[in-house]
């Protein structure tokens, strides 16, 4: 059985955790998430004021990107009133090394970018009818 294969079940997950820790670990991607590298015209205003909601929440955003130019990076954070924890940084401290970055979920245009919107959504939507 592919225990989150199964409808609902990651979603189910999520608000587990964080009615379990008040609090969620959300990498999001940069380019093609949050900015407009391409110059598609294209805004990221829902994705924008999702990360949004998740930081008044409690939730730790960190930006995981490519992006050369780190420092354009927060720039661009600053500017447009996202609010992050870091960029490219460990969202918490673990007693091993490991190249893989720790997040409860993950933001990316290539990575299932509408189902973990979605589901985040659904997740900001839930904590705050409480």
């Amino acid at each position: 059985m592919d225990e989150y294969l199964e409808k609902g079940k990651s979603f189910q997950r999520l608000l587990a955790e964080y009615e379990r820790h008040g609090s969620l670990f959300i990498g999001v991607d940069f380019d093609g998430t949050l900015h407009d590298y391409h110059k598609t015209g294209a805004t990221y205003h829902d994705v924008r004021n999702l990360v949004r909601d998740l930081k008044k929440i409690g939730c730790v955003i960190i930006i995981w990107t490519a992006y050369e130019n780190l420092d354009y990076v927060n720039n661009f954070c600053v500017e447009h009133k996202i609010p992050i924890d870091g960029i490219n940084t460990d969202a918490i401290p673990l007693s091993y090394e490991t190249r893989k970055p720790f997040f409860s979920a993950l933001l990316d245009d290539r990575a299932g970018l509408i189902q973990v919107y979605e589901e985040l959504s659904l997740l900001v939507k839930n904590v705050n009818s409480k």
